[in-house]
């Protein structure tokens, strides 16, 4: 894109912020009496359309309208592959499991990857995984292989996981870009931590951290599995010793204090991108903004359903992007 184009997107996510949730907003939600009065609060923001009725139909909708605007933005979407490769190795871990099973099972694919869900689907029922974007194929046919021979669905998610987040940590760093490769680095990192607290909990050994954790540049992958296999106040230790000593009160707190805590990382990174406007960087930071925006109603409308108090819905949910 030249500067020109970058100026003119720029210009108009700095218009579409303005119908962004705020802290206001979410505390109005937040107040609402039940999950119907969420919904109609929701609707007359702009949320969903006039065929959507339920939180996963408005939700959807939200994603959709954020990849639309993109796609009317840039000429070329593959400037944001790093943030759809999640969605990528999500589903093909589902097409493995779809085609293990020899069943159709519906919902299980997500939206919005580089790699269209059927092409997947179809490189696993054919076992042709040269069909599949390089980075994947290795990881497709091992996970592939590990379930068939093993029967063992945890392996196949630790393969398939790894594989993932090394995807967005290369391609972070092939970027160039400074958000993508801090967003890319702080997913790597927030789940090696996630990872190594939840494999110490369950008594995991040498081998599971071997195949789960994966390389990233601001945590010492041995250090961290040397700590893992120790004990989980050798993991707060070492983490300490890092840019992310902020992390161990929240993981002591609880492990969704630590999923909030590292929301909350990213939007810090990506806030000041908002007034970068001769790059793709204020695009990045919208898609995010939204990602954890949708996140947060997300949270919010699940809460209203299952009649939780305001106190433990308001203790989940992410700050604001605005």
């Amino acid at each position: 894109m030249t500067e020109n184009q970058y100026t003119y997107a720029v210009a108009r996510i700095r218009s579409k912020e303005l119908a962004l949730l705020n802290q206001q907003v979410l505390e109005q939600l937040l107040a609402s009496k039940d999950y119907d009065e969420c919904i109609r609060l929701l609707q007359e923001k702009g949320w969903g359309n006039q065929d959507t009725r339920t939180a996963e139909e408005i939700l959807k909708v939200e994603q959709d309208k954020t990849w639309s605007l993109m796609e009317e933005l840039v000429d070329d979407i593959s400037v944001f592959d790093v943030l759809l490769y999640g969605n990528d190795y999500h589903n093909l871990k589902g097409a493995i499991k779809q085609v293990y099973a020899r069943a159709e099972i519906t919902g299980i694919y997500l939206s919005h990857g580089t790699v269209k869900s059927e092409v997947i689907y179809q490189a696993v029922k054919e076992n042709d995984f040269e069909a599949l974007p390089e980075h994947m194929r290795e990881a497709a046919k091992e996970a592939y292989e590990a379930l068939f021979h093993t029967g063992d669905g945890q392996l196949c998610d630790i393969i398939i996981d790894r594989a993932a987040l090394g995807a967005i940590w290369e391609g972070g760093k092939a970027s160039h870009n400074e958000i993508l490769e801090g967003v890319a680095e702080l997913k790597a990192v927030t789940a090696n931590i996630n990872i190594a607290i939840r494999g110490t909990r369950t008594g995991k050994d040498a081998e599971f951290f071997k195949r789960a954790l994966a390389d990233c540049g601001t945590l010492d992958i041995d250090e961290l599995t040397k700590a893992a296999m120790d004990s989980e106040a050798s993991i707060y230790d070492y983490l300490l010793t890092t840019p992310y000593s902020d992390a161990v009160p929240a993981i002591k707190d609880s492990l969704s204090s630590f999923e909030r805590w590292c929301d909350n990382r990213i939007l810090k990174l990506i806030k000041p991108q908002r007034f970068n406007p001769f790059t793709i960087s204020p695009l990045v930071a919208y898609i995010l903004g939204r990602e954890y925006e949708i996140k947060s109603v997300r949270i919010l409308l699940s809460g209203k359903l299952n009649n939780l108090s305001e106190n433990l819905i308001q203790e989940r949910l992410r700050e604001t992007y605005v």
